[in-house]
């Protein structure tokens, strides 16, 4: 089973976290299984960019983006090369290394309208 480290995040994962997730999972589901409370407004369904992350590791190994999922990465704070929805992103058969990036773009949770 692949190792996934997670990096240290200031409010959802201080400490940082080392889990094993079986291959088929997505990198949010893992998450909010071990307790990493990563936003999902639009309940994991690729309409938003609250689950993005940043895949340090093991990028390549994941499921590929969709169109839909590119568009929206667009949008997402602190875009990388290496950014994924996380709600999309397939665990695959390699260790990953993933950070929570510190901001998302989600009115609801910053009080906007």
């Amino acid at each position: 089973m692949p190792q996934i480290v997670f990096l240290p995040h200031p409010k959802l994962c201080p400490e940082g976290a080392v889990v094993e997730a079986p291959a088929g999972k997505t990198l949010c589901d893992v998450m909010l299984e071990n307790d990493i409370h990563i936003e999902h407004a639009c309940e994991k369904s690729c309409a938003c960019t609250t689950c993005h992350v940043l895949v340090r590791e093991g990028f390549n190994s994941l499921s590929e983006a969709s169109e839909t999922e590119e568009d929206l990465l667009d949008k997402a704070w602190g875009l990388e090369a290496v950014s994924r929805l996380s709600c999309q992103a397939v665990v695959a058969d390699e260790d990953l290394v993933v950070e929570i990036p510190k901001y998302t773009i989600n009115h609801a949770s910053e009080g906007g309208h």
